[in-house]
C-alpha cells in the first residue's frame, strides 16, 4: 500500500466493513472523517481508559489489541465499552492483512461486547511491522474503581489461571517450526492456544463482587514485573512462595528451550490481586470456573522476598521482558 493515511476505499472496505458491535453509550462512532467518538454514561458511572500499544509480534495482532486492551480495564473493576484504533502499517503490508487484522479485532471486541468506536489508520516508512495502538475506554460504578494500589499489609497475594499463557503462545506461533524439533506437536499445538485463555474479564467481575483490594493483570516483565509494581504502588513488602505460582507444563517446555525465564515472561491471562481473604476470593473463582490460587501475603515495610524452599532472594524492579529474547 501507499505511505500515508489508507484511502477512503480502503477504509471503508477493509477496516470499516469489518466493525460490527455497536454499543447504547456510543453517540458518535466510526466513520469515514470523523477525527472523535463520544460516549454518555449514567450519573453514578465514571469513565476508566486505558492505552497500550501491541509491537511484540505480527501475529494474532488485532485479536491481542483487543484482549489487552479489555484486561488493562477489568483489572481497574471497569466493564469495557470502547476501543479506538490506531494501525501504523509497513509499505509492503498488502490490504489482505490489513483486513486479517480487523476481522481479528473486530472477533474479539464482539466476544465481549466492545465497539471498535474509531481510530487511525497510516502506511509509514518508520515502522517495519504492523503496530496498533489502543485507547480503551469502559466504565464502573463511582466508588467502584480497583487499582493497582490498593493492597495493605496482611492482605493475602493471588494469581488467576497460569503465568506466561500469552509469551507461550506468541512463542510458540512465531517459533513453531524449531519447537517441533524437540516437542510432540501436540503439545505446540497446546501452547498455541493459550491465547484463548487471555481474557481476565470473567475474573475481574467475579473479584469486584468479592471486595477485592487491588488487582493488576500481569502483562510485560511478567509475574516478578506485577508483583513488583503492585508492591511499589501499594507502598508494601511482599513475602512470595515461588512454588505456588502456577504455570503449565508447556509454558516450562517452550521456555526451556529458548532459554527465558518464565516469571518474567509477558502473562496477559493471568490476574494478580490482593485481597482480605484471599482463599474465600479464590473459592468463588473456582465456583465461577476459574483457577486461582493464594501465593503468598503483602508484609509491612518494603522487602520484597521470593520463597523458593530454603533459598530466601529479593524481588527486583521490572526488567526488559523475557519474550524480546525471542521474536
Amino acid at each position: 500500500m501507499k505511505v500515508g493515511k489508507v484511502s477512503e476505499a480502503v477504509l471503508k472496505r477493509s477496516v470499516l466493513k469489518q466493525i460490527h458491535t455497536n454499543r447504547p453509550e456510543v453517540l458518535l462512532g466510526a466513520s469515514v472523517g470523523e477525527d472523535c467518538a463520544a460516549l454518555e454514561l449514567a450519573e453514578d458511572e465514571v469513565f476508566v481508559m486505558s492505552t497500550d500499544p501491541i509491537t511484540g509480534t505480527a501475529k494474532d495482532i488485532g485479536n491481542l489489541a483487543i484482549q489487552i486492551t479489555i484486561n488493562d480495564l477489568a483489572s481497574a473493576g471497569a466493564e469495557p465499552i470502547g476501543v479506538m484504533l490506531t494501525f501504523l502499517l509497513p509499505e509492503k503490508l498488502s490490504e489482505a492483512k490489513l483486513r486479517a487484522m480487523m476481522e481479528q479485532a473486530s472477533a474479539a471486541a464482539a466476544a465481549a461486547n466492545v465497539q471498535i468506536m474509531g481510530g487511525h489508520t497510516e502506511v509509514t516508512r518508520v515502522v517495519n511491522q504492523p503496530v496498533i495502538s489502543v485507547v480503551g475506554v469502559g466504565k464502573a460504578k463511582r466508588g467502584m474503581v480497583v487499582s493497582t494500589a490498593g493492597a495493605k499489609p496482611g492482605m493475602d497475594i493471588l494469581v488467576t489461571k497460569w503465568i506466561g499463557l500469552e509469551g507461550t503462545s506468541i512463542i510458540a506461533k512465531e517459533k513453531e517450526a524449531e519447537l517441533l524439533t524437540r516437542y510432540p506437536k501436540e503439545l505446540v499445538e497446546t501452547a498455541k492456544q493459550f491465547d484463548s485463555y487471555l481474557s481476565v474479564l470473567p475474573e475481574s467481575k467475579v473479584a469486584v463482587k468479592s471486595g477485592v483490594g487491588a488487582m493488576h493483570d500481569v502483562t510485560e516483565g511478567g509475574i516478578f514485573g506485577a508483583l513488583w509494581e503492585m508492591a511499589e504502588s501499594s507502598g508494601v513488602g511482599l513475602e512470595i512462595d515461588l512454588k505456588k505460582i502456577p504455570i503449565r507444563q508447556e509454558t516450562v517446555e517452550v521456555c526451556e528451550f529458548f532459554d527465558v525465564n518464565p516469571y518474567e515472561l509477558i502473562s496477559s491471562g493471568s490476574m494478580l490481586m490482593a485481597c482480605t481473604d484471599g482463599y474465600g476470593l479464590v473459592r468463588a473463582l473456582e465456583t465461577a470456573g476459574i483457577p486461582a490460587v493464594c501465593i503468598g501475603k503483602a508484609t509491612e515495610g518494603n522487602d520484597r522476598v521470593i520463597v523458593s524452599g530454603e533459598e530466601r532472594r529479593f524481588l527486583e524492579p521490572p526488567k526488559v521482558d523475557e519474550l524480546y529474547k525471542v521474536v
